[in-house]
């Protein structure tokens, strides 16, 4: 059984212009203390094409946590405009929220992301440059994607998987694509439906072709920064708009 459910996820400051921070406003609870960090990431998947370009834009460590609800507001840089390529700056991609604890990815949140010219001129006739000045990013928070793993909370060691090889997303997810459940919530927002895909922001549930999804990409696992405190004891739990992210 999970120590941690992700109770809720923010996003906060959305729609914005496309480079301003992100902000995430997380909300979880752990069962029991843990002697050890969460390791919370932010991952701006660059090209549907290959993880080459997956940009990790913050990593907090958070803990040792204590028995109990807690939140704190999850905040990165924008993504290097010089990473992504040119042809897949406008359009849909994806960001993604994972969590890991002792090397262990157990939970993963992704969204849709669209990156759109706010002028009606550059959307007829995009500029050959990027103008990233004039691009407004629209994450679609009412449709996450979440995916869960099974980790061993005690001894890594024997853990025969961290990222999705022996529990893949396949196995995380139900058979048309959406995420599953969590069986025991009976308080799921409408607008957060783990047993159905996700709206691609096109309205066509198959304008991306499913192996060239970003959801279904692992992030690479390169360049930690720092530990960076970030926790706090939450005691309000009547706030939360999306308790049926609740992972088990």
């Amino acid at each position: 059984m999970a120590k941690v459910h992700v109770c809720n996820v923010l996003v906060l400051d959305n729609p914005a212009q496309f480079m301003s921070k992100l902000e995430f406003e997380i909300t979880f609870e752990c069962i029991e203390d843990l002697p050890e960090d969460l390791e919370w990431k932010i991952i701006y998947v660059g090209s549907a094409e290959s993880e080459e370009y997956d940009q990790i834009l913050d990593t907090v460590y958070v803990g040792p946590v204590p028995e109990g609800r807690h939140k704190f507001v999850f905040t990165a840089d924008p993504p290097n405009p010089a990473k992504i390529p040119v042809t897949d700056v406008v359009g849909v991609t994806v960001i993604l929220i994972t969590c890991a604890y002792r090397g262990q990815e157990f939970i993963r949140v992704g969204y849709y992301v669209s990156n759109e010219y706010s002028d009606p001129e550059m959307q007829e006739t995009p500029p050959e440059t990027p103008l990233f000045d004039k691009l407004t990013r629209n994450i679609l928070a009412s449709n996450p994607r979440v995916t869960k793993f099974k980790i061993n909370w005690e001894n890594p060691n024997s853990q025969q998987n961290t990222n999705g090889e022996g529990t893949s997303a396949e196995q995380a997810t139900n058979g048309d694509g959406g995420a599953m459940g969590d069986d025991n919530s009976n308080d799921s927002d409408s607008s957060f439906d783990e047993n159905k895909p996700p709206k691609h922001p096109s309205g066509d549930p198959n304008a991306l072709p499913p192996m060239k999804d970003p959801m279904l990409l692992s992030p690479m696992k390169a360049g930690l920064p720092p530990r960076i405190p970030g926790l706090s004891h939450d005691n309000n739990t009547n706030n939360s708009t999306n308790d049926g992210m609740d992972i088990e």
